[in-house]
C-alpha cells in the first residue's frame, strides 16, 4: 500500500462550454483579470440569410421588359406536321424513329417547344424536309 498517497485529493471540474465562454459576461470578467480577448464580428453569421439586398433591387423593379425562351414558330410545326404525314408517319413512330419521346413531336408541332438543333437535325433527316427558324427583329431604327 506504499503506491497510495492518501493525502492528495485531486478535484476535477468542468471546464466552461464554448458558449458560456463567448457569453457577454464571460468576456467582462476575462477583461477585468486582464486576460488577452479577442472579439470579431462575422457578417451574418449562424443565419440562413439567401435573400440579401442589393443597390440594384429599384433598377430591377422597375424593369418592364419580359423575357422569355425563343419557341419553334408555327410554321415549323406544320412543315414537320405535314413532312411526318407524307411518309405516313404517327407523332410516336417519328418520335420511335428518332430516338425521341413522343412529347418533344407533339410540343414542335404545336409550337411549344423550345428549339434544339440535334433534335431539328434529326427530324430534318427523318421527314426529308429542311426546317428554318426565323427571328422575328423588331426594327428600331436606321442609323
Amino acid at each position: 500500500m506504499a503506491e497510495s498517497d492518501w493525502d492528495t485529493v485531486t478535484v476535477l471540474r468542468k471546464k466552461g462550454s464554448a458558449a458560456q465562454s463567448k457569453s457577454k459576461q464571460a468576456i467582462i470578467s476575462a477583461q477585468r483579470k486582464g486576460d488577452a480577448v479577442e472579439t470579431s464580428k462575422k457578417w451574418a453569421a449562424g443565419q440562413n440569410k439567401q435573400h440579401v439586398v442589393t443597390k440594384n433591387t429599384a433598377k430591377l423593379d422597375s424593369e418592364t421588359e419580359e423575357l422569355s425562351h425563343q419557341r419553334v414558330p408555327l410554321e415549323v410545326g406544320k412543315v414537320i406536321q405535314q413532312g411526318r404525314q407524307n411518309k405516313g408517319l404517327t407523332q410516336k413512330d417519328l418520335a420511335t424513329k428518332i430516338n425521341e419521346k413522343p412529347q418533344i413531336i407533339a410540343e414542335y408541332e404545336s409550337g411549344k417547344a423550345i428549339p434544339n438543333n440535334q433534335v431539328m437535325g434529326k427530324i430534318e433527316r427523318a421527314i426529308g424536309r429542311i426546317l428554318i427558324l426565323t427571328k422575328k427583329v423588331k426594327s428600331v431604327g436606321s442609323v
